[in-house]
């Protein structure tokens, strides 16, 4: 079998550069001792080609073929799912790269770039990643097209990458519209072990930090008429109810036992539309407390949404919801054994402050919230730098550390509730958001994330404190953004806010026109024409006729323009004829290159580099049958290079 040629620099420094644009969307995602050796091999890989031609020697590769499986077993238990998939196959192109020294090697790696980037679309399919995937898009059809040149150029390539790019748009937009959408994927992947930015069923000290630094959106709201007050915009996530004395944790069974019943109005109803962002969790955000469940959902009897599939992708409900209720007026027996549960041989100094309380105020349990919060407003201090607590959380908290922020202040205040007699527990969730004045929402971010309190007053129900209002009232009063201000001054600035409340508007016109694009929206697209539910067929043939008419347009634009008669010799010997005829120096209709030369050589006796594009213009057309393609190169960069005076008018046409 004959042998694929070896690949230039300019060939190999594009397959290379293929190969990283391709992993990079990945770097952020996957852990670093992943991403380090991948990274490491690639600028090793580069270095060594630079130095040598010499394939690695066997003996290199083959360890690096075990090494990178074991590390994503390491890491991730198993080699299946989205995840260790997708680090699995960064890790086989780059040591595809490693042996990539021909054109039928580069190919293939080129082609396993294509999928590697596509794949990063299973994790993010945001606007700015899709944007930044056809840029490096551009780069891997670069790449193709270099693999069928022997430029020592990269920027032609480039050029030529981006308008295939450019080119392929339309037609890529048809399809994307237009062919037919199942309502369900055709395959699936195993859970992954990991999952994105959100909350989640347990609450310890430090494990909403991560969450309060993360400014990407939760999900955006569009209330029905006016929205409450920003201090009343608590946003119901996950309850929580028991205590092993160093996390909050949620029984699975809850969700199950219906509130139907718990809840009494009291006041206007609320009326919203939430799209939430995918979470890869089952939680749904309601504004405190939620009257009805989503399609798709159930409402526990602590108000909470739980979804029976996760929410993997950007989910769209209405939700109606009262800011003023009673819930559960009548405390359930099971509720109020679950509400005072407390673990043994943990935080006896808390267990002791809350029996003083009790004693002292005869166990009325407004003086005990009342002395409680007052505490905390004298003696404590918000801060997103909280420092680590031991093993009795609550007592190092409350007596030596008094730094925290919300998941501190509402575990400790649940405590001591609970240790005073009073049923209490511990609600997450958001608080607050921006209004986008652009697109009339509200948008509820990651570093929203909050945690309150909840306790059960006789004949008053589950009532809302939240210690950190008592603590910090503008966390409360004006967002996350003025609490986190003493960190980082710059997060309050009026032109950031307005530079993002811009830049959301954008992500979510991306969110409601491209990836909530579904079966459902897709059968309706044939309306206008008289087709009410358009079945697969029938997108089908629009399909057709509509990429047949692109094809047609592309294929007419493509043949309208006068082609150069001639090859690449050609050309570049009328460009050279052109630029004498601007100078004043026409050649004539019959006159040959030879003739041309004597005549410019009298007009210009100087210009010797004129009569060695002559002489290399008759070498290469007359001289061999089949020139080189890098002496056709040179030739074209030389008349591109070359600059003659003009000529003025009387001497062009005296010519």
């Amino acid at each position: 079998m004959k042998s694929s040629p070896a690949l230039t620099d300019v060939q190999f420094r594009l397959t290379a550069a293929a190969v990283f644009v391709a992993v990079l969307p990945h770097m952020l995602r996957l852990p670093w001792l992943i991403s380090a050796p991948v990274l490491a091999l690639i600028t090793l890989r580069w270095v060594q080609r630079r130095r040598s031609t010499k394939r690695l020697p066997a003996w290199i590769k083959l360890p690096l073929v075990l090494l990178f499986p074991v590390l994503i077993i390491f890491h991730y238990g198993n080699l299946f799912g989205r995840e260790p998939g997708s680090a699995l196959a960064c890790a086989m192109l780059v040591l595809k790269l490693l042996e990539t020294d021909n054109r039928r090697d580069a190919r293939a790696a080129i082609c396993f770039s294509a999928f590697v980037l596509m794949s990063a679309l299973l994790f993010n399919q945001g606007m700015w990643i899709t944007v930044l995937l056809c840029a490096a898009l551009v780069i891997l059809l670069a790449a193709l097209r270099a693999l069928e040149s022997a430029r020592t150029q990269w920027l032609p390539d480039l050029r030529s990458g981006a308008f295939a790019l450019v080119g392929a748009l339309p037609l890529a937009l048809c399809a994307f519209v237009l062919f037919p959408r199942l309502a369900s994927p055709l395959w699936g992947a195993p859970n992954d072990t990991t999952a994105r930015t959100g909350l989640g069923d347990r609450m310890a000290p430090g494990t909403m930090q991560e969450l309060l630094i993360d400014d990407s959106p939760a999900f955006r709201v569009v209330f029905d008429g006016t929205p409450p007050p920003r201090d009343k915009l608590y946003w119901r996530g996950p309850v929580l109810w028991q205590f092993d004395g160093s996390a909050w944790t949620r029984p699975e069974w809850l969700a199950s036992r219906s509130g139907d019943d718990d809840v009494h109005v009291r006041g206007a109803r609320v009326g919203y539309e939430v799209t939430l962002e995918p979470s890869e969790r089952h939680w749904l955000l309601a504004l405190d407390v939620p009257l009805l469940a989503p399609q798709g959902a159930v409402r526990g009897a602590d108000m909470s949404l739980v979804s029976r599939s996760r929410v993997d992708d950007p989910t769209r409900y209405r939700m109606v919801s009262a800011p003023d209720y009673v819930l559960e007026p009548v405390l359930d027996s099971l509720h109020r054994r679950l509400a005072l549960q407390l673990p043994a041989g943990f935080d006896p100094r808390s267990r002791a402050l809350a029996q003083r309380w009790r004693d002292a105020f005869h166990g009325d349990p407004n003086r005990i919230i009342n002395a409680a919060l007052g505490m905390i407003r004298d003696q404590f201090t918000y801060t997103l730098n909280a420092p680590l607590l031991g093993r009795d959380s609550v007592d190092d908290f409350l007596f030596d550390t008094q730094r925290g922020f919300c998941e501190h202040f509402s575990s400790a205040f649940t405590f001591l509730m609970r240790a005073a007699g009073i049923p209490a527990r511990v609600v997450t969730g958001y608080q607050g958001g921006y209004f986008n004045q652009f697109g009339n929402y509200w948008v509820v971010r990651q570093s929203d994330a909050h945690a309150w309190s909840e306790v059960w007053l006789e004949g008053r129900g589950w009532v809302r404190v939240d210690p950190t209002a008592a603590v910090s009232p503008q966390r409360v009063q004006a967002g996350a953004r003025a609490a986190a201000g003493a960190s980082a001054p710059w997060y309050q600035a009026d032109w950031l806010m307005s530079i993002r409340n811009r830049m959301d508007l954008i992500n979510r016109f991306w969110n409601d026109a491209i990836v909530q694009f579904n079966a459902l929206r897709q059968q309706s697209l044939l309306t206008p024409f008289g087709v009410d539910k358009a079945e697969y067929p029938q997108l089908m043939l629009a399909m057709l006729i509509l990429g047949s008419l692109l094809l047609g347009l592309f294929a007419w634009w493509v043949m309208r323009a006068p082609k150069p008669a001639g090859d690449a010799l050609d050309a570049a010997y009328a460009r050279l004829c052109r630029k004498l005829a601007r100078a004043g120096t026409a050649r004539g209709p019959a006159e040959g290159p030879l003739s041309l030369a004597m005549r410019v050589a009298t007009t210009w006796p100087a210009q010797r580099n004129l009569q060695e594009l002559f002489a290399q213009y008759v070498g290469l057309r007359y001289a061999s049958a089949l020139p080189a393609p890098e002496r056709i190169q040179n030739f074209t960069r030389a008349v591109a290079a070359l600059r003659l005076p003009a000529a003025t008018r009387t001497a062009r046409q005296s010519s």
